[in-house]
């Protein structure tokens, strides 16, 4: 089961961390993926990591603005996000699966397991 916790309310340039927790397994061999979905819109791949290469992949809107990273210790993927802008705002979910190849990354069919998502709003 994945946990999804981290979002709140910025204003136009915060920062916030987003981070996911996976509960009775670890993260070794998977990897973790973070989408959102705006009102009214379709879930949109955001960012994920593999987590025994590192290997990542950024959606075009978010690269030199968020990172994605591993964190050995707490078994946990975070989602650094700076310079927020109103079009962030979403629910993010995080997504798990294991023996995910780079080109499959961004499409949401690849994920198995899924979190609840959290809140991110931005205001202008």
């Amino acid at each position: 089961q994945l946990q999804a916790s981290g979002g709140g309310s910025v204003q136009t340039g915060g920062s916030l961390r987003l981070s996911c927790a996976a509960s009775g397994r670890t993260f070794r061999s998977y990897t973790v993926g973070w989408f959102r979905q705006a009102p009214g819109k379709e879930r949109e791949f955001v960012a994920a990591i593999r987590w025994n290469d590192r290997a990542t992949s950024y959606t075009e809107s978010v690269k030199g603005r968020f990172a994605i990273s591993r964190d050995n210790l707490e078994n946990t993927v975070n989602l650094q996000m700076n310079n927020l802008k109103p079009e962030d705002t979403a629910v993010y979910y995080c997504a798990a699966s294991q023996g995910v190849i780079i080109s499959a990354m961004q499409n949401p069919t690849t994920y198995r397991s899924w979190g609840q998502g959290t809140l991110v709003t931005v205001s202008s």
